[in-house]
């Protein structure tokens, strides 16, 4: 954690589900056009919705996936592009 924040990102320690809240952070960041592109690097499917309601309001969209066995099919196919990362 303040690895992270010394390298300026802001963490948030939530319980639960966070992919969930993830997801809905994405969806309401595309909806409300705070965004220009949604890139997922996950290959939890939970995350498809975000892609597709962002890919719905012409926003670019990318699937990165954490390595070969990590891919993603239907978050690959969700997207514009996508990136396996070795």
């Amino acid at each position: 954690v303040q690895a992270a924040e010394s390298r300026g990102f802001a963490v948030v320690t939530t319980s639960g589900d966070v992919d969930v809240k993830l997801a809905v952070d994405a969806t309401a960041a595309a909806v409300e056009d705070r965004l220009d592109i949604v890139a997922i690097a996950s290959r939890d499917t939970d995350f498809k919705p975000v892609l597709e309601a962002a890919a719905e309001r012409s926003l670019g969209t990318v699937a990165i996936a954490p390595g070969e066995h990590g891919r993603s099919d239907a978050l690959r196919n969700a997207a514009q592009d996508d990136i396996t990362l070795e």
